[in-house]
């Protein structure tokens, strides 16, 4: 066989692993609703909600609000001032939310906040723990449905994680983005469920046992730390459910600097996990013949759509080239295949779960919001983030 044949040979087979996992999420998304546990038989788990919050002052008096009535007198709101210089730390402790302040600059991010929140829960811990961003609104309800699923299954619980729309009118960018996320956390979990098989966590409306939980390390700055949990607990054989009856609503960011900053954080963490873990998920997968950890890996396999769109195209483009110029048809076809797999898989995605929020024009705007991203992938292969960068917040919820 020609090197060239090869080549693309190689990049058509692996282009078609993320293609046909993405495919089956989305199309599992589509299959009936299962019915609903009966959570009256599971009683209520004492809880504690941890809040790491870095400069929230902003916004934090909101959120422990929307919190508080949702809480028993058995539970706990346990704010982590973390390396704060605001009124983060005052502003909780008026609100009725037990503070507690970490100060270290040299260990930075959201995992060392939780572990010193674990330690400072460790002489009376809760039945549950869940785990809510400091701007992010927890719908009515919620709390009561992930940890009851929580402590009834003994695995981690993930709600419904969802980005409000920015104020003001939309760019054809901020869709496109806000279309991406919906498929991302609610999509493709929505899927998995259905399928009987774990979801990756979110980051914010995570309930975890604390038997679990106390099983994994926390203490780390990682530039996606839920991605990292989620293999973690998956290792543990306690895959993480989804639970799309609670949810909760964060807000993209409004200013550029702040989006592309938070972009880079989350896209260039997932690819160096793709890269360094999956192998490693999926070797573990086989030793053990744990399906869960397969499903795990392949779903980590999918890199941002953006990424595997841009992939195939350049992929496909010399894939015809080099057919044309006298090599093997067969990558061409493969790839058609794979793309039909991503295209089928958007626009299910997008008809049953998106047409009410994201108009079908949204649609035209992808080929604009994938040259947007390029930048954001060449930085990854030059200079990729390694350090937690905090995203700055706009002034109001």
């Amino acid at each position: 066989m020609p090197i060239l044949d090869f080549i693309f040979l190689a990049i058509a087979l692996a282009l078609l692993i993320p293609s046909t996992t993405l495919w089956l999420e989305c199309s599992a998304a589509l299959m009936p609703k299962r019915a609903k546990q009966d959570k009256a038989r599971v009683p209520r788990p004492s809880v504690a909600v941890l809040i790491p919050a870095h400069n929230e002052a902003a916004g934090i008096k909101v959120i422990l609000e929307n919190l508080l009535p949702q809480l028993t007198a058995l539970d706990r709101l346990l704010v982590i001032a973390d390396n704060c210089s605001d009124d983060t730390a005052a502003i909780g402790d008026a609100s009725g939310a037990t503070v507690i302040e970490r100060q270290d600059l040299e260990r930075r991010g959201k995992g060392y906040a939780l572990d010193y929140g674990l330690q400072f829960l460790s002489e009376d811990p809760p039945s549950v723990v869940v785990v809510v961003d400091a701007d992010c609104l927890v719908h009515h309800g919620s709390i009561d449905r992930i940890t009851r699923l929580a402590v009834a299954k003994m695995r981690p619980v993930q709600a419904t994680y969802l980005m409000e729309k920015p104020a003001g009118s939309l760019t054809p960018k901020d869709s496109v983005s806000a279309l991406a996320f919906r498929v991302k956390n609610l999509v493709r979990p929505t899927g998995l469920a259905r399928l009987g098989l774990p979801c990756l966590l979110a980051g914010t409306g995570m309930a975890f046992p604390w038997s679990v939980i106390r099983q994994v390390s926390l203490e780390s700055g990682h530039l996606v730390e839920d991605m990292q949990l989620s293999l973690e607990v998956a290792c543990l054989g306690r895959g993480t459910l989804f639970c799309s009856d609670a949810s909760v609503t964060g807000r993209l960011p409004q200013q550029e600097q702040a989006s592309k900053s938070q972009r880079t954080r989350w896209e260039h963490g997932h690819l160096q996990t793709l890269l360094t873990q999956v192998p490693t998920l999926l070797k573990a997968s086989v030793r053990q013949r744990h399906f869960d950890l397969l499903a795990v890996a392949l779903d980590i396999s999918v890199p941002p759509l953006s990424l595997l769109v841009m992939v195939w195209i350049a992929a496909t483009a010399g894939a015809i080239l080099a057919a044309a110029l006298g090599s093997s048809w067969i990558p061409t076809i493969l790839l058609a295949i794979a793309g039909l797999l991503i295209l089928t898989s958007i626009m299910g995605a997008w008809a049953k779960f998106c047409r009410d929020e994201i108009p079908a024009q949204t649609l035209l705007a992808v080929p604009l919001y994938i040259l947007w991203k390029i930048p954001l992938y060449l930085a990854f292969l030059v200079r990729p983030q390694k350090k937690w960068i905090r995203t700055e917040r706009d002034l109001e919820l």
